[in-house]
Formats: C-alpha cells, structure tokens, sequence
C-alpha cells in the first residue's frame, strides 16, 4: 500500500477530473432533451384551454422531490393541478390502469416513471389522456405509447448527461416549460431539494450533477423553505455535506414511502409554515423508527439463507415491502454481491435489487426477463415482480448469466487510497478533500488507512449504545474518532483502522474528526 502524502492525494484526486468541472453556466439547454419541447408547448396548451392536469410521482426520495418540484411550479403559475404519489402497498410502482382511473385529468404528466408502463400509456390512448412521461430509468426496447417522453437515456436523445435523476429530468421540464410560457422563475430556488434527489438516488457525482449538488449544499445552508430552515434548526447544524443529505436526510424522507404513504414526505417538503414542518417531519421520525426495527429483522432472516451462488436472493413471506430495497444494500456491503430481497405480494413475489462494484443489474435481468412478470430500474438498482413457480428457474440462469461477466465488473473502484499517517491530518489537508466534494458515486470519499494507532480512550455512544468513540493517537497526533455501527467496545490498546477525516462543530467548537470504517 502505498504511502500518501497531501500532494499525492491532490494528484490522485485530480485525476478523477480529467475532463474538468463542469459549472451551472455550463448546463445543457432543455430542448436538448428529446421530447422536451414538444412536451412543454403541451402543457402549455392545456394551460391556455383551462385543461385538467395530473401530476402522477413515485414514492422514494427522488419520486417525492420530482413531484415536490412539479408542485411548486405549478402553485408559482397559480394553474391547479391534481398530484398523486403511488402508495407502495396499496398502488404499486409507478403510472398503472388503476391510478388513472382514480384521475378525472385531461393530461398525464409522469415524474421519475413511466418508462416501462406500456400498459397505462395504452389506456390513457383509451381514454383520450395525453400522457407525457418525464423518467430516468433504463428504457427497454419497446418504449410506452405515449404524447411525450422525456428520458435522457432513450435512443436519439441528444442531452449531454444521461446519467441524471428523476427530479433533474423534471427540473430541465420545468426550465423549458418557463420558456414556453414566458414567465420568469429562477430554477435555482429548487435547488436545495433537487441536491437532495440526486444524492438519494446514488447518481454519479462528476459533471452536472456534482455541479448541482454543490450549489444546492449552498442554497441548503441558506434556503427559506420553511422545511429546509426546520431540519436546520432541527438537526441544528449550519453546515451541511453530501453524507447529510444521504445519510440524514434522504433515509427520512424516505420512510414515509417506505413504512406509509409517500404523501407524509411530500407534505413535509412543501410545507408552508413551521407548524406544518414539525408536524409531518414528526411522523417521518416515527416511521424511520418503525423502519428501522423491520430492517433489522428482515435482514437477520435474510442473511440465513445466502448460499454459494454468485449473487443473493433472499426470500421472505411476511417482510415490509418498504425495507427490502434497503436489506438488499446492506447484503451487498456485506458479502460483496449483487443481491434481491423479495416478498410475497398477493399471487407473485415483489422485491428490489442492488448491484455490486461494476455489475449491471438491468442488463442481466433484461436477459433473464422471460421468467420475470415485470422489472425496471438502472445498472446500479432494480424492482421486480416474479410468479413463485419461476423463481428457481430465474435464480439458476441469472447465476448462469452472472458467470459471465468479466473479472473487471467485480472490482471495487472504491477502495483504500493508500496510508496516511496522522501527521499529514490537519485543515490543509481538508481543503484540499472539500476542494473535490461533493463525494458519493462515481467520486468515492477517499480512505485512508492508518496503522498502529493507540487508543486513548473508548466508550459506547449513540440512542442505543451502537456508536464507538475514541480519542486515538500516532506518535504525537491526537484525534476524536467515532466508529458507527459497532457492536461492541474494543479491548485492545493499538488497532489498524480505515478512515477519513472530517470537520466536525461541537458546541461552537470546531475540530477534526476521523470516521472509522473499518477497524483492522
């Protein structure tokens, strides 16, 4: 392992940007989106004829902001409109027959899916609904009949980016739709949830979307929203981080979807006073609460059923819906697969799935989708729906197709960067990490890894005593460090760690801490 110093870690880090950075003057223009004028003049025209809209979203973190975004703009134009998030349970993924028959609307319009409804596009057709669908999820072959498709990733589109969120497609709409209507909006203001989208979503944080999360911490950090000025008085921090917004926030907000009605989360994002905030924000802590508790279980009893196969397919009878996306990342931190968790939804088994280093979920059940009833999704995430009698034979040649791969999909590209002693830890050195933030896909924190570190003192912190706390040292350098998730306290007196160093604000007290990952 090589040994690091400042210069080294600025080099290395450089490298990540070879093509440069990319900055908000630099966006693409709308229009490049294929189907995005046409979609926008409309609108337009439905807005002019006092026509009825419907704005239907999706229950995650990107699905809530899409739709929070889509609102908002609507309420800034004073046109009405009816919205309607999916609920998990009860709806299922995405536009279907059935939420369209619950919508008295002349006009359909998607945020993040819709891709995959062949069904719903046919019905609208039916019924004479005009559906424009705005979504960032793999296309497959067959594309839905639809007025409008607005997707990055589908064929002869000429946007410069594909690899963008739900609510980015949504908010590039909305830029272009401003333009056609000649009103005068500055998109920035949706900044602050839109960061939040792009983070929860785990798209690669180089070119646009690093550019659009960085301004959107900015705009974070001083937002008048009035549920983005409760979370920071709530979580009463000034200063906020990518790891914030995924960690913090996004699991919340997520909940709601998870646990509920994605409806709770959406009410929170657009809420209008303070009262408001901490009512809806007070539901969501109790249904990450709930979240939580089911998680923990779901994933004891998935773990026992892992075998020799070269992904996971846990399946369950009674497990919540809403935790097996969840379950399935935490299989794949774990034992370093690509893994599906399942449970048993009416006739069929529902789950997700999430990939492992390079593997791309999509391509590999696109070619296993005979035995699938329906899946969706991108390289890193996927849902899917699958009759109990295909299940072993999709198990036997998804492992068939996944022997396939090349040995270069199976290889983590965010590894440990080299050793870095403590001498070098100090506010140069953080500068120089903040200088290539935001980190999360695609630009992985670095970590580093430091050895024969004595430990100073140790203590169990946190609600329920599952934080590990420690003042370390090497040589003469002492730092604060927090190991998360710990079972246990250590009863050693040097340990080998993994790490990087943060900025941490204590009771106006600012100094730097280091996160351990992994203790040797």
């Amino acid at each position: 392992m090589i040994k690091l110093t400042k210069k080294k870690i600025y080099e290395i880090l450089l490298k990540r940007f070879e093509e440069g950075f990319v900055k908000l003057s630099s966006l693409p223009s709308p229009h490049s989106l294929k189907d995005a004028k046409k979609a926008s003049l409309r609108v337009k025209k439905a807005i002019e004829n006092r026509e009825k809209i419907a704005i239907v979203g999706d229950y995650d973190v990107d699905g809530v902001v899409s739709t929070s975004i889509m609102k908002e703009f609507f309420e800034i134009i004073d046109y009405p409109v009816t919205i309607k998030i999916p609920n998990r349970f009860k709806d299922g993924y995405g536009i279907s027959r059935s939420i369209i028959e619950k919508l008295d609307c002349d006009l359909i319009i998607t945020v993040d899916n819709g891709i995959s409804a062949i069904d719903a596009a046919n019905y609208c057709k039916e019924k004479g609904i005009d559906l424009i669908i705005t979504d960032h999820h793999t296309p497959s072959k067959n594309l839905p009949d639809a007025y409008a498709i607005i997707n990055p990733k589908q064929d002869s589109c000429n946007f410069e980016y594909p690899d963008i969120c739900g609510a980015q497609v949504a908010w590039f709409f909305i830029a272009q739709l401003k333009k056609e209507l000649n009103i005068n909006i500055d998109m920035k203001r949706f900044l602050d949830i839109l960061a939040i989208a792009i983070i929860a979503d785990v798209m690669p944080l180089k070119h646009i979307n690093r550019s659009l999360v960085q301004a959107g911490i900015k705009y974070f950090q001083k937002s008048q929203r009035p549920s983005i000025e409760f979370l920071r008085k709530t979580l009463k921090k000034n200063e906020f981080n990518a790891e914030d917004f995924g960690f913090v926030i996004a699991p919340i907000l997520n909940s709601a979807g998870r646990m509920d009605d994605a409806s709770i989360a959406l009410k929170f994002l657009t809420s209008k006073n303070s009262l408001e905030s901490s009512v809806y924000y007070g539901r969501l802590l109790a249904l990450n609460s709930q979240r939580k508790m089911e998680e923990k279980r779901v994933f004891q009893e998935a773990i026992s059923q892992i075998d020799d196969k070269n992904f996971i397919c846990a399946v369950g009878e009674d497990w919540n819906e809403g935790v097996v996306g969840i379950v399935a990342a935490r299989l794949v931190s774990k034992y370093k697969k690509p893994s599906f968790v399942l449970t048993k939804s009416e006739e069929f088994y529902k789950g997700s799935g999430r990939s492992f280093a390079n593997v791309d979920l999509f391509s590999l059940l696109d070619k296993n989708r005979e035995y699938l009833e329906k899946f969706g999704g991108h390289k890193k995430a996927a849902g899917l729906t699958i009759k109990p009698e295909n299940l072993d034979i999709f198990k036997r040649e998804f492992e068939n197709s996944i022997k396939k791969l090349k040995k270069e999909d199976w290889i983590e590209s965010d590894e440990v960067m080299g050793e870095l002693e403590f001498s070098e830890v100090d506010w140069e050195l953080l500068k120089i990490l903040e200088s290539f933030a935001p980190y999360g896909e695609s630009n992985p924190m670095p970590k580093f890894a430091a050895y024969n570190v004595e430990v100073i003192e140790s203590r169990m912190v946190g609600e329920n005593g599952d934080h590990l706390l420690m003042t370390l040292r090497q040589e003469d350098r002492f730092f604060k460090a927090i190991k998360f998730r710990q079972i246990e306290n250590i009863n050693k007196n040097y340990i080998d760690i993994i790490y990087y160093p943060i900025k941490n604000i204590f009771n106006d007290n600012i100094y730097i801490q280091l996160n351990i990952l992994k203790i040797l």
